[in-house]
């Protein structure tokens, strides 16, 4: 999993503000398919939103943490059932603070 820093988040929080949501996971959870629209969008958008159906505060917390493993990406954000997620692309389009 990806690390940043505190001043890396904030940056990025502020960033995703205005970002809708590209990915919504319905109640049956984090299916191969959701995992798949999960990549091609952070491969294409470097700074994803993703909205969670699910009611459970630690079962969002446990899929935010499985999404950023498989992903190999850092968790920046999770607000409500709201998640943002970030990893840098091969050409990255977002310049991060040190």
């Amino acid at each position: 999993m990806l690390t940043l820093t505190s001043a890396q988040r904030s940056f990025l929080r502020a960033k995703a503000h205005s970002l809708n949501p590209v990915v919504m996971i319905a109640d049956s959870g984090l299916s191969e398919n959701v995992m798949k629209e999960l990549e091609r969008s952070i491969a294409s958008h470097e700074l994803i939103k993703v909205k969670v159906a699910a009611g459970d505060r630690v079962l969002r917390e446990s899929m935010l943490e499985q999404i950023c493993a498989k992903l190999k990406a850092a968790p920046v954000q999770h607000i409500g059932k709201t998640l943002v997620i970030y990893r840098p692309a091969a050409k990255p389009n977002l310049t991060l603070p040190k």
